[in-house]
C-alpha cells in the first residue's frame, strides 16, 4: 500500500504500560534516604521511608525539603547553606514489619504503598502536585490501625560526623531555631525563625491539614513555604486550603496531566532493561527537582539528607545536573539556570577583584542561589556555566537570550581571563597558575597553563565571535578575542595526552575530567581529525588507567567521551560501572548525596544515540554491538532541530528531522551508498549517493520542515515503540532487590 502523503512517523506507544515497566518498587520497607522513594515538583519534595531504630519501627518518615530553604551564617556571609525542615511522620499503632509493598509509579509520579503492622493495614498514596506547593498523603487504614497518625517533626537529625566534613561548618549548618505551633480556621501552622538571618526574616513556614472521609479514609495536605513573615504563614495556609476545598479526583487529574505531557515531550527505548529504567527515573527526577521557574538546581534537589555540600557547587555539580535538559527536549527546565544568572549578575560582577569589576564578571567554587562565590584561583567556573546557557541557546535558537544574557555575561567571563593573561619569552599567551578542579583533591593544586582554564579560554573566545557575527553587534573586543585565538598557547600534551597543565602531566587518579574538557564537553577537540582522535583516544586510557581516585561522576564523562569516539561498547561498560556505584534508588553519595552524577548519566545515554555538536547531527554514533534495536523521538539537537531515529536488525531503518528554527540541517546517519529523503506532506523524493558512512547530507529545510531519511529499498515503516527483546528484569531499582552488581575492574573498561 502506498504510503501517505503525510509521510510522518507514528510513536505507538501505551505510555502508561511502558512507564510501569521502570517504575520502582520495594517488598521491604525502605530504612534509610539511599533507598527511600522520593517525590517533588522542583520546589518542595520528600523522601519517604521507615526507621531502623527499634523505637521508631511504627514510624514511615516523609522527609521534607524546600530548595530555597537557606540560613546566613554569621561567620560566612556570602555562603548561605541549605538547612533541613523537619518531616511528616505517618505514626501507626503497630510496629511495621514484613512485607511492605511500596511503588513509585513514575507515569502518574505518585508513591503508594501497603503498610503490614502488627495491628493491621495501611494503605497511602502520596505525591506532591506538579503545579502547586503542596504534598497529600491519602491514607486508609484497617479497623486496629484506625489511631495511626501524621505527625510534623521540625527538622531533621544532623550527622554529627559530617558536620565538619569539608573542613568547615557550611554544609551541615543549623541555625538556632524559634518554633512556634497554632491552628487556625482548621489548618495548623509551624513556623520556624532562624535567629542570626538578617533582620530575624529567614525561616520556614509549615502548614497542613487533615480532611476526613467516607469509610476510614483521610487526606492530609502540606505546604512549605519559604521565609517566616506573617506572608509566609498566609502563602502556606493558603495553599493547604485552596488543595483541601478542590475535588480531590481532579487535583489529581490536574497533576497528572502535567507529567504525562512532560514524559511526551521525547521518548527513548534501548533493549537493556535496567539502564532504560535508569534513564526514565532521571527523567522523572529531573522534573521533581527542578523547574523553569524555581531556584537553581543544586548538589541535592528538594531531598536535603547529611552532606558536605549543601549548596551550590559550580566547578562541575550544577553543569553537570543540567546536561540532560537540552538533547531530552526539556529546555523548560533549562530556564532556571538562565534565570539564575539573569538576577545575579551584578553579583557576578562583584565575585571579581574589585580592579576588575568594570568589565569582568566570575564564579567561585561554591555558593548559593544568588551565586555569590569569590574567585579565587578556580577561574573557569563562570565560563562552564556559561557554556550551559550556550547550549541552552543551540538548542532552542532563542536569540533574545542570548544577547540579553549570554552575550554580556560570557563576555565578562572572557574578559577576567583578558586581565591575567600573560606573554611569554616564547612570543605565547600564558594564563599564570590556575587550579584544575578537583587534582589533588583537597590540596588544590594549581598550575600554569591550566588545561581546565585554556580550554574554556578558548571556547569563550570562539563562541563570542560567532554570537558577534549572528547579532552584527561589531564588538569593539572582536579583534582581541581573534588575538587570544591566534597566540594562545597550546593546550600541553605529552605522552599520556592532555596535560593537567604546563609541567604537570596526570601523575595520579583523578576524579575529575577537567583536564579533558576541550574534548567533553566542549568538543574543541574531535575525533573526525585523525591526529586529535588518537590523541583523545590515549588520553582517555590514560585517565582511566590512574584509577585511583575515580568516582561515579567519572565513569559519566568517560563514557561520554567514549560516545564521542564512537565507542558504543566502551560507553555502555561504563555506565554499567555507574550503575554499580548508585544507590538502590538511583541516588548517588559520596561523603554526602549529590544528584549531578546519575543526571550526568542520562546525559551519557543522550551521547550514544544522538549527537549534534560541531554543526552535524550524528544519528546513533555510539550504539554497542549487543544493541540490534534502539528507538528515540523528538530528541532536541543543536540548531533547533527535534530528531527521530528507529535502528532494527542491527541497522538505522530511517531518520526524521524537524527544523524549528530554519537553521542549516548537516546530518550524519551512518548509511553508505543510496539514500532517499522527503520532506512530510510532499511526494517529491530527493536521493543522494553516500560514498562513506562518516559523509554527512546537508538538507535545506525551512523552519518547520519535517524530513524522513532511509536507505535505499522498501519504504521503512514509519512507527516508533518500545524496542522488543529487551533484557534485564521489570522495575529493576527500589530498595528491595539484589540491585548492585559487582563493579568492572577499572583497566577493562577500555578493551575493545
Amino acid at each position: 500500500m502506498k504510503q501517505s502523503v503525510t509521510y510522518r512517523p507514528l510513536l505507538d506507544l501505551d505510555w502508561r504500560a511502558f512507564m510501569a515497566e521502570h517504575d520502582m518498587e520495594w517488598v521491604v520497607k525502605p530504612t534509610s534516604w539511599d533507598e527511600g522513594a522520593f517525590i517533588g515538583n522542583g520546589t518542595i519534595g520528600a523522601m519517604v521511608y521507615g526507621a531502623e531504630n527499634v523505637k521508631k519501627r511504627r514510624t514511615l518518615r516523609f522527609v521534607m525539603g524546600r530548595t530555597d530553604v537557606t540560613a546566613t551564617r554569621t561567620d560566612r556571609e556570602d555562603f548561605k547553606p541549605r538547612v533541613p525542615i523537619g518531616e511528616m511522620n505517618l505514626e501507626l499503632t503497630g510496629l511495621i514489619y514484613n512485607p511492605t509493598r511500596m511503588r513509585l509509579d513514575l507515569w502518574n509520579a505518585e508513591l503508594r504503598g501497603l503498610l503490614t503492622t502488627t495491628c493491621g493495614e495501611v494503605r497511602f498514596r502520596a505525591l506532591v502536585h506538579a503545579e502547586e506547593a503542596v504534598m497529600a498523603i491519602e491514607l486508609e487504614t484497617s479497623e486496629e490501625e484506625k489511631e495511626a497518625r501524621l505527625v510534623w517533626v521540625p527538622h531533621s537529625a544532623v550527622d554529627e560526623v559530617l558536620k565538619f566534613a569539608d573542613g568547615i561548618n557550611v554544609n551541615q549548618y543549623i541555625p538556632d531555631t524559634g518554633h512556634e505551633t497554632f491552628r487556625e480556621d482548621g489548618i495548623t501552622c509551624t513556623v520556624q525563625r532562624f535567629a542570626e538571618g538578617k533582620n530575624g526574616g529567614e525561616g520556614c513556614v509549615t502548614a497542613w491539614t487533615v480532611t476526613e472521609l467516607p469509610e476510614g479514609r483521610r487526606i492530609a495536605f502540606v505546604s512549605v513555604q519559604n521565609g517566616c513573615s506573617g506572608q509566609a504563614e498566609k502563602a502556606a495556609a493558603q495553599a493547604v486550603r485552596k488543595a483541601a476545598s478542590a475535588d480531590f479526583g481532579e487535583w489529581v487529574a490536574a497533576h497528572r496531566k502535567w507529567w504525562h505531557g512532560y514524559y511526551r515531550q521525547s521518548f527513548v527505548s534501548i533493549p537493556d532493561r535496567r539502564l532504560e529504567s535508569f534513564y526514565w527515573i532521571q527523567m522523572y527526577k529531573l522534573a521533581s527537582a527542578a523547574r523553569g521557574d524555581s531556584a537553581l538546581l543544586d548538589n541535592q534537589g528538594p531531598w536535603l539528607a547529611p552532606t558536605p555540600w549543601a549548596g551550590n557547587w559550580f566547578n562541575m555539580n550544577v553543569q553537570m545536573s543540567y546536561s540532560p535538559v537540552y538533547a531530552s527536549n526539556r529546555l523548560a527546565i533549562g530556564e532556571s539556570m538562565v534565570k539564575a544568572v539573569a538576577d545575579n549578575r551584578e553579583n557576578l560582577r562583584d565575585n571579581v577583584p574589585q580592579p576588575y569589576r568594570h568589565d569582568s564578571a566570575g564564579l567561585g567554587r561554591s555558593g548559593s542561589f544568588d551565586l555569590r562565590s569569590e574567585v579565587g584561583e578556580e577561574t573557569g567556573n563562570l565560563a562552564w556555566l556559561c557554556h550551559c546557557l550556550w547550549r541552552q541557546y543551540r538548542y532552542s535558537m532563542d536569540d533574545r537570550m542570548l544577547e540579553d544574557i549570554l552575550y554580556p555575561v560570557l563576555r565578562g567571563s572572557v574578559n577576567y581571563y583578558l586581565h591575567l593573561l600573560e606573554t611569554g619569552e616564547d612570543g605565547k599567551l600564558h594564563l599564570p597558575p590556575t587550579i584544575s578542579p578537583e587534582y589533588g583533591s583537597f590540596k588544590r593544586l594549581a598550575v600554569s597553563d591550566c588545561h581546565y582554564d585554556l580550554a574554556l579560554l578558548h571556547w569563550g573566545c570562539e563562541t563570542l565571535l560567532a554570537i558577534s557575527a549572528r547579532l552584527g553587534s561589531g564588538d569593539p573586543l572582536a579583534g582581541r578575542w581573534r588575538e587570544v585565538l591566534d597566540n594562545l598557547t597550546p593546550l600541553p600534551v605529552d605522552e599520556s595526552g592532555y596535560m593537567v597543565g604546563r609541567g604537570v602531566p596526570l601523575a595520579f587518579g583523578h576524579r575529575h575530567f577537567s583536564h579533558l574538557l576541550a574534548v567533553f564537553p566542549l568538543h574543541l577537540a574531535s575525533p573526525d581529525r585523525e591526529e586529535e582522535r588518537e590523541l583523545i583516544d590515549r588520553s582517555l586510557r590514560h585517565w582511566l588507567d590512574s584509577e585511583g581516585d575515580l568516582r561515579g561522576f567519572s565513569f559519566t564523562g568517560a563514557a561520554s567521551i567514549a560516545a564521542t569516539l564512537g565507542w558504543g561498547d566502551t560507553a555502555l561498560r561504563l555506565l554499567h560501572t555507574l550503575l554499580g556505584n548508585i544507590k538502590p534508588n538511583t541516588m548517588y553519595k559520596e561523603a554526602g548525596p549529590v544528584i549531578e552524577t546519575p543526571l550526568a548519566g542520562a546525559e551519557s545515554l543522550h551521547d550514544m544515540l544522538l549527537q549534534s555538536w560541531g554543526g552535524t547531527i550524528r544519528i546513533f554514533p555510539a550504539i554497542p554491538e549487543e544493541w540490534k534495536e534502539a528507538a528515540f523521538h523528538d530528541l532536541r539537537a543543536e540548531g533547533a532541530f527535534l530528531v527521530s531515529a528507529v535502528r532494527r536488525g542491527g541497522a538505522t531503518a530511517f531518520v526524521r528531522v524537524k527544523s524549528l528554527a530554519g537553521e542549516p540541517c548537516e546530518i550524519r546517519t551512518g548509511w553508505t551508498g543510496t539514500v532517499h529523503w522527503r520532506l512530510a506532506g510532499e511526494n517529491t523524493r530527493h536521493t543522494v549517493e553516500l560514498a562513506d558512512s562518516r559523509e554527512s547530507l546537508v538538507l535545506p529545510l525551512k523552519r518547520g520542515d519535517e524530513a524522513i531519511l532511509y536507505p535505499a529499498g522498501e519504504e521503512p515503516r514509519l512507527k516508533i515503540r518500545s524496542v522488543e527483546g529487551k533484557t534485564g528484569p521489570v522495575r529493576y531499582f527500589g530498595g528491595s532487590k539484589p540491585w548492585r552488581l559487582h563493579g568492572f575492574p577499572f583497566r577493562s573498561l577500555l578493551e575493545e
